[in-house]
């Protein structure tokens, strides 16, 4: 049976918003488009879904497309439908956000983008469509549950050490931590342990390195 509708339908886009940190700093993956509109402009991965395809697969697939990347966990953020959003037509993109080590992570742009990048979060350029909103939004759903949950973990690399994994939260949540309340804290949680060895950097006293007990505990956004 065939049907008809009497309204028009909106297109649906994904967008993703990857967080990572490097050099003691927040960043998020961006792309530089490499078609109309928005031509050499900065933007999220992402793109339109295709009728076969679920909403979260789209996501995934825009991900190796744009960026080179495979297997990373998403987490559905918001949906953003403003009207005027996307030139072309009237388009609803439902957004994603994930957190990762950035050392697991390598970026080979490709299709429609030029180019994959990190930027600092407090150093973004001026990015395509409403893509700021949907970055704004992603990191204040991160503040928010870094406050209470144990997600930071899931930015850090096999070892680490407790000011590492300090730095990381206080990048996300935007505020210094207080050191030995963060310590007993995380310690209290039973999720890492130490690892036996220690990291030196310069004349700093060494600190002890630590990892996750049981990774898979850590690899879905609480």
């Amino acid at each position: 049976m065939t049907y008809t509708y009497e309204y028009p339908h909106p297109a649906v886009t994904t967008d993703i918003v990857i967080f990572t940190v490097r050099d003691a700093k927040l960043h998020v993956l961006l792309i530089k488009r490499g078609m109309d509109p928005f031509k050499g402009s900065w933007a999220l991965p992402g793109g339109f879904v295709r009728m076969e395809e679920s909403l979260e697969d789209c996501a995934k697939r825009e991900l190796e497309e744009e960026a080179g990347l495979k297997d990373v966990y998403l987490e559905q953020l918001y949906t953003f439908g403003t009207p005027n959003r996307d030139p072309r037509e009237r388009v609803i993109s439902v957004s994603y956000y994930t957190l990762t080590p950035s050392e697991n992570l390598e970026l080979k742009a490709g299709t429609d983008a030029s180019e994959a990048q990190w930027f600092a979060i407090d150093e973004l350029p001026a990015l395509a469509f409403d893509h700021s909103s949907i970055v704004e939004t992603a990191r204040a759903r991160l503040s928010a549950k870094m406050e209470y949950s144990t997600i930071g973990l899931q930015f850090m690399p096999e070892e680490f050490t407790l000011s590492q994994l300090q730095t990381v939260y206080e990048q996300a949540i935007g505020k210094e931590l207080d050191k030995r309340n963060f310590r007993k804290w995380i310690l209290s949680l039973n999720l890492i342990e130490e690892t036996g060895k220690k990291f030196s950097r310069g004349a700093h006293r060494p600190a002890m390195l630590f990892r996750i007990i049981d990774p898979s505990s850590v690899k879905i956004i609480r």
